[in-house]
């Protein structure tokens, strides 16, 4: 392979529709993990301001997607932000959008490990099982938590393996029974709740303070996180504009059930009973409107969200990492093909066990679910740097519409701009306020110097990886940013 440019490499088989892509970016973004956990963490920030700081975040992230989309039409690619930014900014930074990305997920899938276990051991008591054998069950214990969970992932981990379209189709019948439960409780809490509705919700300027506000936008941000998966298949769909389609529909739809979630939260429970209960909101919110079996029904649903989302975290992830290999900006196994299934085998699998291993560090590293914790908090500051650099990515390659046709040129060019400036303003005032809120550090999820030192470590080991697929594994992107071409010759037998 020569040193000057990319060369064509190891390919996807192209197998996806619209819904498909609908179904893997929805099933990543979460809705009911997000609405079940992520709504009483922000209300804990910004107070009964649910509806307006989901809303208001919605903004930035809409023209986040806008720049996808329109990239994606004109360079489909399993790495998407890795190649467009490193094509239209800088090979390092094109690096380091991906490199965050993957240890972002790592992370979360790490903790959403522990969180699928102990929703499962949750169900169990309220189907009356409280041990098995001589083993009291217990949803806060984190042995049991995480060896359940990882069970769980392993079984994901092998279903993604199969192909993409196997992943699909199961969380497509996950996604209809968490919605149809969602819609249901929601919607019963809308009607039914001792609350009364206020448009004050919806008030952004009513929010506490200005670093609840830009904390409760990178919350909000972070829910939304995950609707660019549908892009990491881009080279496996028929055609480019579905995965546009897909990442755009379950943007939107995204927003929807948020709105909703946080409106019927907040006619349900007071402040205090939002804030109070945190990341067992949902469970929560079912027992104040029924009574058992049916309020165990909102806790199914956070379970099937979370089995969906650890499949659908380790599939794009698998996906930016082959394009990075393909690349040789990482190593070989991560671009090994399965001929049977079309897929990154190897590096799906490997994923998978790299996020078990991080659960498992749990049960012999003190306080590490705290650290967990505190990452999936924090992790909101690298994936509005990853939304920035794509967005200024967009902004750059099409900057000549401004000349060409303004309309197109404020889409394309402008929107792009302003969302970026926005996230890596709030990005840097939040890190600013964990910086200025303590003067010593700790291993503590309260420790704004943990919390900061958390995406800078990532960041710091982003460049170091950098370096050495650079210097050391003479990667050809570093010379011309490009990455290998999606429309490589294909390698694989005819999909079947």
């Amino acid at each position: 392979m020569s040193d000057h440019a990319p060369s064509a490499g190891p390919t996807l088989r192209k197998s996806l529709g619209v819904l498909d892509g609908v179904a893997i970016a929805a099933s990543s973004t979460a809705a009911t993990t997000s609405i079940g956990i992520g709504l009483g963490v922000t209300a804990g920030v910004v107070g009964l301001h649910l509806p307006a700081i989901m809303l208001l975040a919605f903004l930035p992230v809409l023209g986040i997607a806008g720049a996808y989309s329109r990239l994606n039409r004109v360079e489909p690619n399993a790495g998407n932000g890795y190649v467009w930014v490193g094509r239209s900014l800088s090979p390092w930074l094109g690096f380091m959008t991906g490199w965050v990305n993957i240890v972002a997920t790592v992370a979360f899938l790490a903790y959403t490990t522990a969180v699928t276990g102990s929703a499962l051991i949750q169900l169990a008591g309220d189907a009356g099982l409280h041990r098995l054998g001589g083993l009291a069950l217990d949803p806060g214990s984190t042995a049991q938590t995480t060896a359940l969970g990882i069970f769980v992932l392993v079984a994901v981990t092998l279903t993604a393996v199969t192909g993409v379209r196997t992943a699909a189709r199961l969380q497509g019948g996950l996604l209809v029974f968490e919605y149809v439960v969602l819609l249901g409780f929601c919607g019963y809490g809308i009607v039914t709740g001792p609350h009364s509705f206020s448009l004050s919700w919806f008030d952004p300027f009513a929010i506490p303070s200005a670093t609840a506000l830009a904390q409760g936008m990178l919350l909000s941000v972070f829910c939304y996180w995950g609707f660019e998966s549908a892009f990491s298949v881009s080279e496996e769909v028929r055609d480019p504009r579905d995965a546009s389609r897909a990442g755009l529909t379950t943007l939107v739809t995204m927003l929807v059930l948020f709105l909703i979630g946080s409106v019927a939260f907040q006619r349900v429970l007071s402040e205090g009973e939002l804030a109070g209960h945190g990341a067992e909101g949902l469970a929560y919110f079912g027992d104040r409107l029924a009574s058992q079996p049916l309020a165990a029904l909102p806790l199914v649903a956070l379970m099937f969200s979370a089995v969906a989302s650890l499949q659908a975290g380790v599939i794009p992830t698998a996906r930016s990492m082959f394009a990075m290999s393909r690349d040789r900006t990482l190593g070989p196994v991560w671009s090994k093909v399965s001929p049977r299934y079309g897929t990154p085998a190897a590096g799906t699998v490997l994923i998978g066990a790299l996020a078990a291993g991080v659960a498992a560090l749990a049960l012999v590293i003190p306080r590490l679910a705290d650290m967990i914790m505190a990452t999936v908090s924090a992790v909101g500051i690298v994936v509005a740097l990853s939304y920035a650099l794509t967005a200024l990515a967009a902004a750059v390659r099409f900057r000549s519409l401004l000349r060409e046709d303004w309309r197109q040129g404020v889409r394309a060019v402008v929107l792009p701009t302003v969302s970026a400036l926005a996230l890596l303003g709030l990005g840097g005032y939040l890190g600013w306020s964990f910086y200025t809120s303590t003067d010593h550090f700790e291993l503590s999820a309260g420790n704004g110097w943990f919390l900061l030192s958390t995406p800078l470590a990532m960041i710091a080991s982003g460049f170091a990886a950098a370096a050495w697929a650079r210097w050391v594994r003479r990667s050809p992107y570093f010379r011309t940013g490009e990455g290998t071409d999606a429309d490589a010759p294909q390698l694989l037998a005819p999909s079947r």
